[in-house]
């Protein structure tokens, strides 16, 4: 897998954010969209990755509800020790600090939160994260989360950069299967009208 992104220079980048305390999309919970899934999972077994996990709230939870094989990735640290001081009995083997792009695994189900949305939009970097997403799932597995929606301006914008259903769904269609893919209708309230629920099912 070709990594497309710069790992030091991504770093620095989420580290200082953490710093300095701009972690405007960090909601403080689960994101309800997210938890509304996984509490209709009954195998408790599954392997689960969540990559960009921020502070993992997600994990957190999955791990609550006694899920034991949730792995959490970041590319910086902060987020990662900030997961295992709330949740001290938390495996330290599953807190992964690397470039996603650089991971190697395989999992049953990936969940996606506001991660797609976190490095700069460019057709090589929206292309190498679906061929990603669909290496690191076993065959079957699933990719399910919320991608924002909303324009990308013409220079990109800023983080987190948006898109739309239709954009993704190109990128996507090479690997996997769309379950389902719409508006949410349970996002918090200042990311109402903003956000797609997708399940999507490795070809």
């Amino acid at each position: 897998m070709i990594n497309p992104l710069n790992t030091e220079k991504e770093h620095q980048y989420w580290e200082k954010r953490y710093e300095e305390g701009r972690t405007g999309w960090d909601m403080g919970s689960v994101s309800p969209p997210i938890k509304e899934y996984v509490d209709q999972l009954e195998n408790k077994a599954l392997r689960i990755l969540i990559p960009g996990a921020g502070n993992a709230y997600e994990a957190e939870y999955l791990w609550r509800q006694g899920f034991s094989q949730v792995y959490v990735l970041d590319i910086a640290h902060q987020p990662l020790a900030q997961l295992k001081a709330r949740v001290p009995d938390f495996p330290e083997s599953h807190l992964i600090q690397a470039n996603f792009f650089e991971h190697q695994g395989q999992y049953d189900l990936i969940l996606e939160q506001t991660f797609f949305c976190s490095f700069p939009p460019t057709t090589e970097n929206r292309k190498a994260y679906a061929q990603q997403m669909a290496n690191l799932l076993h065959p079957n597995g699933k990719l399910v989360g919320v991608w924002f929606d909303f324009p990308k301006t013409q220079n990109g914008g800023n983080r987190p950069f948006g898109g739309s259903k239709t954009e993704y769904l190109i990128y996507f269609a090479p690997y996997f299967k769309m379950r389902t893919f719409s508006r949410c209708y349970n996002s918090i309230k200042p990311r109402g009208g903003k956000e797609l629920f997708g399940i999507f099912e490795k070809k």
